[in-house]
């Protein structure tokens, strides 16, 4: 009987690691695009972070999305993940 591996990620937030389904995507696609990834498949490079309130402001804070990302992150683009984000986290 073969143990499947679950893949572990780190909170930007919290810097908690986590198995990846417990935690939020957000991907850089590579047209330059920042989204929320929901399904954790589409391409390009992903930040993670806790479905929290706390976690995702401590993310947008002090340019750690930036950083994850690879991209400068302007306001608007933080207004709407933020939007996104804390739709699902309800």
């Amino acid at each position: 009987m073969k143990i499947k591996k679950i893949p572990q990620r780190t909170c930007l937030g919290c810097r908690s690691v986590k198995s990846k389904k417990e935690l939020i995507r957000i991907v850089r696609t590579p047209e330059g695009e920042v989204v929320v990834d929901s399904t954790g498949k589409k391409s390009g490079r992903g930040a993670y972070t806790c479905p929290t309130r706390e976690c995702l402001e401590k993310a947008f804070k002090g340019a750690l999305l930036d950083k994850a990302l690879e991209i400068s992150i302007t306001d608007q683009i933080k207004a709407d993940l933020r939007t996104k984000l804390l739709d699902i986290i309800k």
